[in-house]
């Protein structure tokens, strides 16, 4: 079994002790957030599945405490002991995908190309879902920089 399908299996054995409603949310989100970065990684020239592994746990932290405070560094943690605990990814890769969900909120600074490529397919997963909705200020220049990038 592929390591990425490996973690989607225990995201979606966690999700499913939420509510319907909620479950929903971040299935969508996650997931989401997982296909930009895998496509954000592709046209970058970075590592397709670490990008598609970090989206898949840059929220976990989020929607098991039911908290977004200070949900990406938290996270980094969770997603470190969730990747240590799957045995799935070496020490390096577990610190890529770390790194990137401790960034990923951090929408306004400048981090390395994998914090950026998560930071950046969050904000698309953000703004593309429902365009009926406001593009947050912290999102906006990346917004419209990932149009640039993208031909939009």
């Amino acid at each position: 079994m592929s390591r990425l399908k490996t973690l989607r299996e225990y995201v979606d054995k966690e999700l499913n002790l939420l509510e319907e409603e909620k479950r929903t949310s971040a299935t969508t989100h996650l997931y989401g957030v997982s296909l930009a970065a895998t496509i954000l990684a592709k046209k970058r020239g970075l590592n397709e599945e670490l990008a598609a592994m970090a989206a898949m746990l840059h929220d976990m932290y989020a929607y098991k405490s039911g908290s977004y405070d200070d949900h990406a560094h938290l996270g980094a943690d969770l997603a470190r002991k969730i990747l240590d605990d799957l045995a799935i990814t070496t020490s390096a890769e577990t610190d890529i995908i770390c790194s990137a969900i401790y960034h990923h909120d951090d929408k306004l600074v400048i981090d390395s190309p994998m914090d950026e490529l998560l930071k950046d397919a969050d904000v698309i997963d953000h703004c593309f879902k429902d365009s009926s909705k406001p593009i947050k200020e912290k999102e906006q220049k990346r917004y419209e920089n990932l149009c640039k990038e993208l031909d939009l």
